[in-house]
């Protein structure tokens, strides 16, 4: 293998010599369908880099994930479909189709612009290869986490103007949606509770972008201040040689707004 090569074009070489017939026996026998949670799970430690704000485990977990992209191009390419090359240089074109206002003379002076423009030039693409059925929605995967999902639905609509004018509109029907729920809560319909928490759900996640703020980062972060607390709880007793099954809920109660006041970590 050559030294004088690119990052990019050396990664691609070694992964070509892993999937050779005297290459590493693991690599060889995967597929695209075995790589999948590899795939999932190494898009998920580039976010907990990203939240830790640690520059050089950034470096190492987005590489992590580029080994994935060229494990499925190398698979590609051994059936003759594509390359990590063509992928680079579609991806390439397509940057360039969809930036107009930086390739050609298509104006968009605010971000609010490029992102329609965006979704437009998007929907152009799809109906051209779908016969004119494509939605402004389509292009988010089902598989996202539902929070991110309703986020991203949510403002794919928002750039074609389906949308409250400011976070006032969106607070309204939060308080709508909450008002629904505690009727159903009222009722007990099960059915009822569901599909009304569902909406106030999607209304709190549409809040929160008219906000500013992306709910899936908001929820894990919530998730990280819970686990610290609750852990802190657990540490505290275990000291005292008890479990939190062992004491009341009003200890229990008291313990958490202590980790609460220590940030969680009794420091």
């Amino acid at each position: 293998m050559s030294e004088n090569k690119s990052g990019f074009e050396r990664a691609v070489e070694v992964m070509a010599r892993l999937r050779a017939p005297d290459g590493c026996p693991w690599d060889k026998e995967q597929d695209h369908q075995s790589l999948k949670p590899y795939l999932v799970e190494e898009a998920y430690e580039v976010m907990e880099a990203i939240e830790a704000g640690d520059p050089a485990m950034l470096k190492e977990e987005l590489g992590d994930l580029l080994l994935q992209v060229l494990f499925h191009c190398r698979l590609a390419e051994e059936k003759g479909l594509f390359d990590a090359e063509e992928t680079a240089r579609a991806l390439a074109q397509k940057m360039v189709d969809r930036h107009p206002h930086v390739f050609e003379d298509t104006l968009a002076e605010t971000s609010g612009e490029v992102l329609r423009n965006w979704e437009i030039s998007k929907r152009k693409a799809r109906a051209g290869e779908d016969n004119g059925a494509a939605s402004i929605l389509d292009g988010v995967p089902a598989a996202m986490p539902a929070l991110q999902r309703a986020q991203r639905l949510q403002g794919k609509a928002s750039r074609v103007g389906f949308d409250w004018p400011d976070a006032t509109g969106a607070a309204d029907k939060v308080e709508e949606e909450w008002a629904e729920l505690k009727a159903a809560m009222r009722k007990g319909d099960r059915e009822a509770l569901e599909e009304e928490m569902g909406d106030f759900l999607f209304a709190a996640v549409n809040l929160s972008r008219k906000l500013g703020v992306n709910a899936e980062g908001a929820a894990r972060a919530c998730i990280a201040r819970f686990t610290a607390r609750f852990q802190y709880i657990e540490k505290a007793l275990r000291a005292r040689g008890l479990s939190p099954e062992d004491v009341s809920l009003e200890e229990l109660d008291a313990l958490w707004n202590e980790a609460k006041n220590t940030g969680g970590s009794g420091n």
